[in-house]
């Protein structure tokens, strides 16, 4: 049975698998436990957010906090970095180096924004202290709980530069791949002002590669999906960054693609994947005039 409060829900999606969904951002915390004590994958957007999480995740296990991991540098996911290092003894944080170029001054434009744009909780988010990572890594890394190994893959870029799914296979056990907001449950994709819209689709090729019909895949907000949802995602993804080929390609200016296209999402929702998209295709795929 799901453990609620006030702000949040956990399921054990696992053998000491647990999802934490806290109402702000519907935003996930995964807490993996193990004989060397607890991971938890992302610690969402404030101390105190972290605190409500911690507050869940003690409701399961009093395993010590051991290890954090990012999935990406996004601010509702890691502006609790520091309240988690407080929270346990030696707590080492991991993300990909892409996550980590530029952490600090990322997320202290993010506090800015809030605070100007009067956004919720915003006060909180700007009393938050960015903290980056400890350990960063290209394509793999592997977490060592004692007992068992979450194994963190960089895919490729999509949602971001830095974007890392963790895994986690035993054999006759726990069969769960968390993957960030490469994967969105509970709204569309989200394409930022630095996504990689040419690039997602086949990134996401390589997540569902690491997943069996059995797997639970845990997105970075909403509820946890199966492989088939994940595949239909991948499909919808892959047809936004063809319509952008295909524009380009006729000789769409970017200022009309949105209107052009027949997009698989609501266009005010991929205003930055066009633009993006437009600006990462090589020029032999553009068709004069594109402005």
């Amino acid at each position: 049975m799901p453990e609620t409060t006030a702000d949040t829900t956990t399921i054990e999606v696992a053998d000491r698998v647990w999802v934490v969904r806290h109402a702000w951002y519907d935003v996930n915390v995964t807490a993996v436990a193990g004989d060397r004590g607890l991971l938890l994958v992302d610690t969402h957007a404030s101390s105190e957010a972290f605190g409500e999480v911690l507050h869940a995740v003690r409701r399961v296990t009093r395993a010590p906090l051991v290890e954090v991991v990012n999935t990406h540098v996004h601010v509702d996911h890691v502006l609790g970095n520091a309240a988690a290092r407080e929270a346990g003894d030696g707590v080492v944080v991991t993300a990909h180096e892409g996550a980590a170029e530029g952490f600090v001054a990322h997320l202290e434009g993010r506090q800015r924004h809030a605070v100007e744009h009067g956004h919720d909780r915003a006060a909180e988010m700007a009393a938050s202290t960015p903290s980056p990572p400890d350990r960063t890594f290209s394509s793999v890394a592997v977490v060592d709980l004692g007992d068992r190994a979450v194994e963190l893959v960089h895919p490729g870029r999509g949602h971001t530069a830095g974007d890392l799914v963790c895994r986690l296979r035993e054999p006759g056990g726990a069969d769960v791949l968390l993957a960030g907001d490469l994967v969105e449950e509970s709204g569309h994709p989200a394409w930022g002002d630095d996504s990689f819209p040419m690039e997602w689709p086949l990134t996401l090729d390589l997540v569902t590669g690491l997943a069996t019909p059995d797997t639970v895949v845990v997105p970075g907000h909403g509820a946890p999906v199966d492989l088939d949802f994940v595949t239909e995602q991948r499909a919808a993804i892959g047809v936004v960054a063809e319509t952008i080929r295909d524009l380009a390609s006729r000789g769409v200016p970017v200022a009309e693609a949105l209107d052009a296209g027949d997009w698989p999402y609501p266009a005010e929702v991929l205003a930055h994947a066009v633009r993006r998209g437009y600006e990462h295709l090589p020029r032999s795929q553009k068709r004069l005039p594109l402005l």
